[in-house]
């Protein structure tokens, strides 16, 4: 056949494979009603089916002598035979990885519904499932790679010498790394210990907030203010941290007031029953108000306590509990208030019946 019957060939055979992704892609839309993963595909993998299509098709239909047999033609059409391998090695990667991510989207999807009790274990799964498919993708990425490498004939010919030195480099690359290995195994080691889990709300170095993002390297928190606070993995595996939603998201809040020894416990519970189950956060189970501590300054401390699906709502809650009990004792009970008491007696201690000072206050009472 001639040169221009080959290129004829090469670009039907091209616009042949783009019209057959394009029918499996309106086949997917059709289908997206039924089979959530379908339109999953649709939005990951489209662009990569393209790519693998037209490149697979032009590994196939092409050779170098389409370019003529003289040996600078010959030059150039291997040079484009050896890049248009390389180019399928990466579409076909990034197109086996888009899949992997479509797939997983599905089960992602519907953990993501799930609330309630089941909630917990949903964003252990959650956390699993993502870590995982991460490392899924880094392994084909180091595959791809490989493969990259060992299509060139003088990488391919050091293949002896580099596996002979594999230990020596090994023992390099192991100890340049360490950190880094230690984080990925660190969050191996969170995601599969479920000691946390993506959109747990924790206290970390005294910031509150709920993870956003959990890596092998890092792990992202949404502090309440909307700022980010990016941790090593390995922070977690070596520092304590508070975990609010380990085993669940109810959590209990409290309120304390320091007012004076005047004050009507009694009626102040009863405002609090009162104010908390009128009020939409409260889960109707948890409520109290205790004495739990006299004051040296004077004052007795009273503890409100409140319950309410997560740390968000019971935040609210006390806020909200706060400013009602204190706006009851003002009006209500005035003489509640806060008030600290002092001796106004000028003597510096205990004075004997014969000590001046004494007889003094004798002649003049206060």
């Amino acid at each position: 056949m001639s040169l221009s019957t080959n290129w004829l060939i090469l670009v039907g055979s091209v616009v042949g494979a783009i019209v057959a992704v394009e029918l499996i892609r309106r086949i997917l839309i059709r289908a997206t009603r039924k089979w959530p993963v379908a339109g999953h595909f649709l939005r990951r993998c489209v662009w990569p089916g393209f790519a693998v299509a037209v490149l697979v098709t032009l590994n196939t239909v092409y050779f170098p002598a389409m370019f003529g047999y003289g040996p600078e033609e010959r030059a150039v059409g291997d040079t484009v035979d050896r890049v248009l391998g390389l180019l399928t090695i990466v579409a076909v990667t990034w197109l086996v990885i888009q899949a992997s991510y479509a797939v997983t989207d599905v089960v992602l999807d519907r953990l993501e519904l799930i609330d309630g009790e089941r909630d917990g274990r949903a964003r252990r799964y959650r956390t699993q499932i993502t870590l995982v498919r991460r490392v899924a993708a880094a392994v084909i990425i180091v595959v791809a790679l490989g493969a990259v490498l060992f299509s060139f004939p003088a990488v391919r010919a050091l293949g002896t010498g580099l596996l002979a030195s594999a230990g020596i480099a090994g023992a390099i690359v192991g100890i340049a790394a360490q950190s880094t290995i230690g984080n990925m195994l660190a969050g191996l080691q969170l995601a599969f210990s479920d000691a946390l889990r993506l959109d747990d709300v924790v206290v970390v170095n005294n910031e509150w907030g709920r993870i956003e993002e959990l890596t092998l390297t890092y792990v992202v928190v949404r502090s309440w203010d909307e700022r980010r606070l990016v941790f090593p993995v390995s922070y977690f595996t070596q520092n304590p941290f508070e975990n609010w939603t380990r085993h669940g998201s109810r959590v209990i809040g409290h309120v304390y007031l320091r007012v004076d020894w005047s004050v009507p416990v009694d009626a102040l519970r009863s405002e609090l029953h009162s104010f908390v189950k009128d009020h939409p956060l409260w889960d109707q189970k948890d409520w109290t108000l205790q004495v739990t501590d006299i004051l040296p300054n004077g004052m007795v401390e009273l503890r409100a306590l409140m319950s309410a699906a997560d740390s968000a709502s019971v935040w609210d809650l006390k806020a909200d509990a706060r400013e009602h009990l204190v706006e009851f004792i003002r009006t209500r009970y005035p003489e509640a208030l806060p008030r600290f008491r002092f001796d106004l007696d000028s003597g510096s201690g205990p004075q004997h019946p014969g000590d001046p000072g004494d007889q003094g206050r004798r002649q003049h009472p206060a």
